[in-house]
């Protein structure tokens, strides 16, 4: 099978170079010394009160896989903002777009060899995600859900990433963009559905009406947050229904639905579409400037 060049050269690129290294041992030094702080404490306790709670070593695998979670999503648009706007920097671009490789496989290439990273990013964290399995309570079907977590939002923000760098002159700029974009996607959303819900609130009130008290359509827009997904997804896995047995109850009262009854189905979904997207936009952008 014909290996994208691109993805090749990126790969060799990265392989040889101490920044991979680096974030592997910042990326995994900081997921491991929070497990073993955390675990530590744990067992002070147990030693203090002679009681073992199993659930606080769900709420280390639980603390462990949120904070892999953000700095997925930290380190993915890093990554990919400057795969498009450091070669037009380097002045290589115009290099590039004159040879035979087409803008698909340009930025196909950019972003497969920036999700081989994230990839390897999770990969390298699986041992300390497994220190749970020594208590039981967690399963390998949990981590595979949780990977699929990971790997759709990780997919969003390099997609993101790579749509800002394609867009942008400057790496600085595309970076700025890509974290103000994603910032809008995950606290955007919500505070829009906190101050839609506070203002029905304020209308239900005002009228003295019995009308349920709800943030209405916007409630959709959390469906492309991320960070819901993540949130939900979570907390089943840690046996927390009531917390999140449907999203509907965080805002107010939606009633049901399917799209209710699978949240978690459709906003991977609907992640994995506005990833394409962006992709497409990028490829749109660069066959704009080839001709």
């Amino acid at each position: 099978m014909k290996t994208n060049p691109v993805y090749r050269r990126e790969i060799m690129v990265s392989a040889r170079s101490f920044r991979l290294a680096l974030i592997l041992m910042v990326f995994n030094g900081i997921l491991a010394l929070v497990a073993l702080l955390n675990m530590y404490s744990t067992l002070a306790q147990v030693r203090l009160t002679a009681e073992v709670q199993y659930t606080s070593f769900l709420d280390l695998y639980l603390f462990v896989a949120g904070l892999e979670f953000v700095m997925l999503i930290g380190v993915m648009p890093a990554i990919t903002a400057g795969s498009i706007s450091g070669e037009r920097e380097r002045q290589t671009l115009e290099i590039l777009m004159a040879t035979r490789l087409t803008s698909a496989q340009i930025v196909c290439g950019k972003l497969t060899a920036a999700l081989s990273t994230m990839a390897l990013l999770i990969a390298s964290s699986f041992p300390i995600l497994a220190m749970m399995f020594v208590y039981g309570g967690v399963t390998a079907r949990d981590i595979c859900l949780l990977l699929l977590c990971y790997v759709a939002a990780a997919w969003l923000a390099g997609s993101l990433g790579i749509f800002c760098s394609s867009i942008c002159r400057r790496t600085t700029t595309s970076t700025v963009t890509a974290y103000a974009v994603m910032g809008v996607m995950v606290l955007g959303t919500y505070g829009v559905n906190q101050f839609a819900y506070y203002m029905s609130g304020m209308r239900a009130a005002g009228y003295l009406a019995a009308a349920p008290q709800s943030s209405g359509g916007f409630l959709y827009l959390m469906l492309m947050n991320p960070a819901s997904t993540f949130l939900l997804m979570i907390s089943r896995l840690t046996g927390r229904e009531q917390v999140s047995a449907n999203v509907a109850g965080w805002f107010g009262n939606h009633g049901g639905g399917v799209i209710f009854s699978h949240w978690i189905l459709f906003s991977i979904i609907i992640q994995v579409l506005l990833a394409l997207l962006l992709v497409a936009g990028a490829v749109r952008v660069l066959e704009r400037r080839r001709t």
